[in-house]
């Protein structure tokens, strides 16, 4: 090579890296400039940049003229219990799903109270969704790593979250117990590290469950060694939420914490019989508000449930006005219900209240925010994070609602609210999702409607996270 030659090639490498950064749909070095020349900060402009860099955006967000006393009066409103506490865990679909449960049974008693062991169904719930999770990578075995199917198990072999489908499943398997009778551990409440490990260990034991259906394994040898498996995963679970009793003496309570009676031994199914009634399964409908997708139709996501040979997650998709008229019918007979939402969207929590009003991003910002809840749960911009017991509402002189309160899991000191959360009507049409409520209120229709043969739908989508 000649030293034109080295010249020219040198040139070549040298330009390759800027030639590169120039291709169509990237950031050119014209495209950079005309961005920064339309830029012109103005005074206003840098007295907002010094704020917003000593200040919490948040903060400065916050809509004065909607920060005064919040209106604490229900219209409609159920009696009031004790709140709980899921500390550092995602496990408010199962708060809030056993809230509801103790209230039914205050409710049928009228005197006596009584507790659920959250780490009782927990510790079941983990090992079912193990179970879950071995069984369905066997029987997706025979698809390639990057498969869709397949990715959706090992990204996520176990969690803490769930719906109020998978209480019903749970509890009508294996019963309750009393909270006393199985208290929560430090792993219990604060499930990451646990959840780590046992995920771990089942992605270990996936990728041989899968070695052994590829080498032509029996049926029977892959159940024998799913077995020991799940023998593994109990003995973690055991070390740390505690194993659960098979049997346990216990005495009711009454609304004053006395206890009523000479105490009783109880199996957790004679348990569960005795406190709830009955299964919880066949006597609730979940209706859902997606506007992407046609209401008054039934849909079921498959796989996502929280026992194998349980029920997959089903819901009927109504507009919120058919939403609101159930659960004020609910309300009305002093029936709370499980609800879920998309909690972290304009919550103040220092006063526990959710309201659009809250913030005002747009002003701040000097932009505008335009979508939809449609557009807002396409994008992944919105969703169900969170689930929360549904216990009062506030109606106006028509029987519309005004306002909404419901029973938080993070504790009695929560917000100015003690627990609490109020939300305004507005906030509740854009950021609800779910809501369970029992057969008895749902009108004629709609339950017929919530018979009819589901649309299936994958657990991909955007809507269908866990309630954490």
């Amino acid at each position: 090579m000649n030293k034109k030659q080295l010249f020219f090639a040198v040139a070549i490498a040298l330009a390759a890296p800027a030639n590169a950064q120039n291709k169509a749909g990237g950031i050119s070095k014209s495209m950079l400039d005309e961005i920064r020349s339309s830029q012109k900060m103005t005074t206003s402009d840098r007295a907002l940049a010094n704020a917003i860099a000593a200040n919490s955006i948040e903060t400065l967000a916050r809509n004065h003229a909607n920060a005064g006393a919040i209106d604490t009066y229900f219209s409609v409103e159920t009696p009031a219990q004790s709140i709980t506490d899921q500390q550092q865990s995602g496990r408010c679909w199962m708060f809030s799903g056993m809230n509801v449960l103790r209230s039914a049974f205050a409710q049928r008693t009228d005197s006596l109270r009584v507790e659920f062991s959250q780490a009782y169904l927990f510790f079941y719930d983990q090992l079912e969704k193990a179970n879950l999770f071995l069984q369905g990578v066997t029987d997706n075995a025979d698809k390639p790593m990057d498969d869709t199917r397949v990715q959706f198990f090992f990204k996520n072999p176990i969690s803490d979250g769930g719906t109020f489908c998978g209480v019903a499943d749970l509890a009508d398997k294996y019963g309750l117990v009393p909270k006393e009778v199985m208290p929560e551990t430090f792993s219990s409440d604060n499930t990451s590290r646990m959840a780590s490990i046992v995920a771990s260990k089942l992605r270990e034991y996936g990728l041989e469950l899968r070695k052994m259906v590829a080498e032509g394994k029996s049926s029977k040898d892959i159940e024998t060694a799913k077995k020991g498996m799940l023998g593994t995963i109990y003995h973690i679970l055991s070390l740390t939420i505690g194993e659960p009793p098979a049997s346990f003496s216990y005495a009711v309570k009454n609304k004053e914490g006395r206890t009523v009676g000479q105490s009783k031994t109880y199996t957790p199914l004679e348990f569960y019989k005795e406190v709830v009634g009955g299964p919880i399964n066949g006597t609730f409908i979940m209706a859902m508000n997606d506007p992407r997708r046609p209401y008054y139709k039934t849909y079921e996501v498959e796989y996502d449930r929280h026992t194998y040979d349980g029920h997959n997650w089903k819901y009927i998709n109504l507009p919120m006005d058919d939403i609101e008229q159930m659960a004020i019918a609910s309300l009305k007979d002093g029936r709370k219900l499980y609800s879920s939402y998309d909690v972290g969207k304009f919550l103040d929590r220092k006063r526990g209240y959710a309201d659009p009003a809250n913030y005002d991003y747009a002003s701040l910002m000097g932009t505008t925010f335009g979508m939809d809840k449609a557009a807002r749960i396409s994008t992944y911009d919105s969703g169900s994070t969170h689930a929360m017991t549904l216990t009062a509402v506030d109606l106006d002189s028509n029987g519309k609602a005004k306002k909404w309160k419901v029973e938080n899991s993070w504790g009695a000191e929560w917000s100015q609210q003690k627990g609490y959360l109020i939300m305004s009507d507005t906030w509740f049409r854009e950021y609800m999702f779910r809501l369970v409520v029992n057969k008895k209120y749902v009108p004629a229709k709609i339950l017929k409607l919530s018979e009819q043969e589901p649309i299936m739908v994958m657990p991909e989508d955007p809507l269908f996270a866990e309630d954490k």
